[in-house]
């Protein structure tokens, strides 16, 4: 989460390593007067793109965070523990579409609050709430 008038740090210190080979990236994970993330990985799931969502198709979600994951191939759910960013820890996760075996590019939200991805192999995929008939 990202706040005005926030140092969080970039390139100074950060949890990630560089993609040719274990080299840490910045000089380290905390210093004096920078921000700590709301969520880090380790290792990392490489996540290719940040969404809030703020629809109405699936109200349960609302200020859930949703990252794409390019390395572990799954949709990323991040459960925040208020709906105002200012105090936000993640207190819940959940791993979605692990079995597609796809590299979730981007995520987007459509206005009926619906979930659109595309992925590596080209793929554009709808999350949509299922309708049960009686």
């Amino acid at each position: 989460m990202i706040l005005a008038g926030k140092n969080y740090g970039w390139p100074i210190i950060s949890y990630g390593k560089e993609y040719w080979g274990p080299v840490k990236v910045g000089e380290g994970t905390h210093k004096k007067g920078m921000e700590q993330p709301v969520k880090f990985y380790i290792p990392s799931i490489a996540p290719g793109s940040l969404l809030v969502y703020s629809g109405k198709a699936f109200p349960n979600w609302q200020g859930n965070l949703f990252a794409g994951a390019l390395k572990l191939r799954h949709l990323n759910r991040i459960v925040l523990s208020s709906k105002t960013h200012s105090e936000n820890k993640a207190i819940a996760e959940e791993r979605l579409l692990t079995d597609i075996n796809e590299r979730i590019r981007c995520v987007i939200e459509s206005p009926e609050g619906w979930l659109y991805l595309s992925t590596d192999s080209g793929k554009i995929l709808r999350l949509k709430p299922s309708v049960l008939s009686e």
